[in-house]
């Protein structure tokens, strides 16, 4: 799935990489792929991320996770890194998730009666980022979907998401719905219209597999 998302990413973007499963498309991208990747507590041209015993204590991205520098890395403030958000200079913004409408609607920042840090910077982003794509497992932990017909969890922001990457399908929303573009080597279409919430509409002929 990270894998997958990661081929997204054309030269010369502009990326922003959410907290969870999008913190991990840094270590899919070659060495020298010409990317400049950010991260909203304030850095911009982001390298792997590194064991702690390697990294810089002082370099994290927006999840916590040691990072490096790449040539032309930028460090800046909090009101820089959202000047930037907001001026709509990002190509893309990747995301996790835990629930995505099939309007395109994303809740992703609080489950009620659980502790939530706040929205933080996700609802700037779903909404002034060019591309939104969010990457999450196909369902929760109790195996109820997250791809749903309307979502039940307080929204970051309406009508923003543009792709879902799972660990069982590529999905796009479209205007009438979630559009299935590929599916997960060794998995059958049977198995991702069961695990999603909404109906689901299929391509004609052969499904690309990731």
């Amino acid at each position: 799935m990270v894998a997958r998302a990661a081929r997204e990413i054309r030269p010369g973007m502009v990326v922003n990489l959410g907290i969870g499963l999008p913190t991990r498309v840094v270590n899919h991208l070659a060495a020298d792929f010409p990317v400049c990747l950010h991260t909203e507590n304030g850095l911009s041209g982001i390298g792997p991320t590194l064991p702690a015993e390697q990294a810089d204590r002082n370099l994290i991205d927006a999840g916590g996770a040691y990072v490096s520098t790449v040539p032309g890395s930028a460090f800046f403030d909090s009101a820089a890194s959202f000047a930037l958000v907001r001026s709509g200079r990002l190509d893309m913004t990747m995301l996790g998730a835990f629930e995505v409408a099939q309007n395109g609607d994303l809740a992703n920042w609080k489950i009620p009666g659980r502790f939530s840090p706040g929205a933080g910077g996700g609802i700037e982003l779903a909404q002034k980022a060019r591309r939104v794509l969010v990457l999450s497992t196909h369902t929760d932990r109790q195996g109820k979907p997250k791809l749903v017909e309307r979502c039940s969890l307080p929204l970051t922001a309406a009508g923003c998401v543009d792709r879902i990457f799972t660990d069982m399908a590529v999905i796009d929303v479209t205007p009438e719905g979630f559009a299935l573009r590929e599916i997960a080597d060794g998995l059958a279409v049977d198995d991702v219209i069961k695990a999603t919430g909404a109906p689901l509409i299929l391509p004609e002929g052969e499904i690309p597999v990731f």
